[in-house]
This record gives structure tokens, C-alpha cells and sequence, in this order.
């Protein structure tokens, strides 16, 4: 079953943040916005005499009509849809949206949120300190502990990742974690973390 489509079932209002410490897993909610990945670059600038950095995304697409032909040859249908092509050659194990029925319904792409271990191409590593491979465990799942670990309070989804790329840059991982959702839940809280407001932090101290 494609993520999407459970994605598209919530009801209004709520979020499904998905963390998957596998391999080839940047991307699997499909049509969520790239906010961290293999087609955001850094890019320094400096102001007023310091050096920021900020994220820019550059498109990285191939033609729809080199897709389009690639497919026909291999299917041997004569179609514009991709999604004849796909259906002809796997059948019943194509994708639930090219399924009948599926096309033409409204994918929402504001309520998924992925955070991926790795990129698409890439494969997500274990870590095993002890040598006992019954003992090893996710190094993204890990790092991403560290992380939460770390943190004083909230903090948003964009932030997390961004740990947790520099804690296994750190380890000398290769991987590189991704996120994967609108704009608006790029800076959301992790898992929606309750936001302490300045007079309840105020009343805490006081106790």
C-alpha cells in the first residue's frame, strides 16, 4: 500500500510523521515536498561580516517524454499515460494509484511528514559498537535519539534533521537523513510537542 494513500485518509487536522531508518527510503510519502535532501544545496552567504547559511532546492527532473517513451517500449502500448504503462507491465502489483478508480482524486500534500535515513539512493547503516551483530541497532534511529536527547525544549522537524545529519557526519556515516513536508510542518514541533507558554514557565519556577 502506498504511504500516500494512507496519508490522504486522515481527517482533517492531523499529521502523520513517519520515520523510517531503511534503505533507498528518501521520498516514500509521494508528492511531499523535498525540505531536506539529495536536491537541496547549501549555501553560504555572508552578512554583515558573518558567514549564514541557508538551504536552496534545485530541480532535478527527467523529461516526462523520456519517461513516457522508455515505458512504451518496454510495455508495448500505444498510451499518454504513464499510468497504462505501469498497469500493463506489473498488473494487479502497480501502484494504488493508477489502479481504477484511483486517478483523478485529490492527493493532499500538507499532512504527511517523512523523515528518511537516507536518500533514495542510498542505504541506511547499522551501527554496532560490541561486534554482536544480535546487539546492532539503526545509526539514524540512534542519532536521532542523541539528538532528542540534547534538545531543551521543543524542537521543529527541519532543526531535528539537520542534528541528526551533523551527528553522523560526525560518526563518519555516509547516509544522508531527508525530511519530507510542506512548509509549514518543515518548522512544526517534532510530533507536535506541547509549546510551554512564558506564564506557565514563569508559575513552574516559582514552585
Amino acid at each position: 500500500v502506498d504511504f500516500r494513500h494512507l496519508v490522504d485518509q486522515l481527517p482533517a487536522g492531523a499529521s502523520f510523521t513517519m520515520i523510517s531508518d531503511s534503505c533507498h527510503s528518501g521520498g516514500l510519502i509521494d508528492k511531499e515536498k523535498e525540505q531536506i535532501g539529495p536536491s537541496t544545496v547549501l549555501q553560504s552567504r555572508t552578512v554583515a561580516g558573518m558567514e549564514k547559511i541557508q538551504y536552496r532546492s534545485k530541480a532535478r527532473v527527467i523529461p516526462f517524454k523520456a519517461v513516457l517513451q522508455y515505458l512504451a517500449t518496454v510495455s508495448g502500448i500505444d498510451s499518454p499515460e504513464i499510468g497504462d504503462h505501469l498497469s500493463a507491465l506489473f498488473g494487479r502489483e502497480a501502484s494504488l494509484r493508477f489502479q481504477p478508480g484511483a486517478r483523478g482524486v485529490h492527493r493532499r500534500t500538507d499532512d504527511g511528514i517523512l523523515m528518511s535515513g537516507c536518500q533514495s539512493d542510498e542505504t541506511s547503516a547499522d551501527a554496532c559498537p560490541t561486534g554482536d551483530p544480535a546487539e546492532a541497532y539503526g545509526a539514524f534511529s540512534n542519532a536521532l535519539q542523541m539528538a532528542l536527547r540534547e534538545v531543551k525544549g521543543r524542537i521543529g522537524n527541519r532543526e531535528l534533521v539537520k542534528m541528526v545529519r551533523k551527528l553522523l557526519r560526525e560518526g563518519e556515516y555516509e547516509q544522508h537523513p531527508c525530511l519530507y513536508c510542506s512548509d509549514e510542518n518543515a518548522d512544526a514541533p517534532f510530533l507536535w510537542q506541547p509549546i510551554i507558554s512564558c506564564e506557565r514557565k514563569e508559575r513552574h519556577s516559582a514552585t
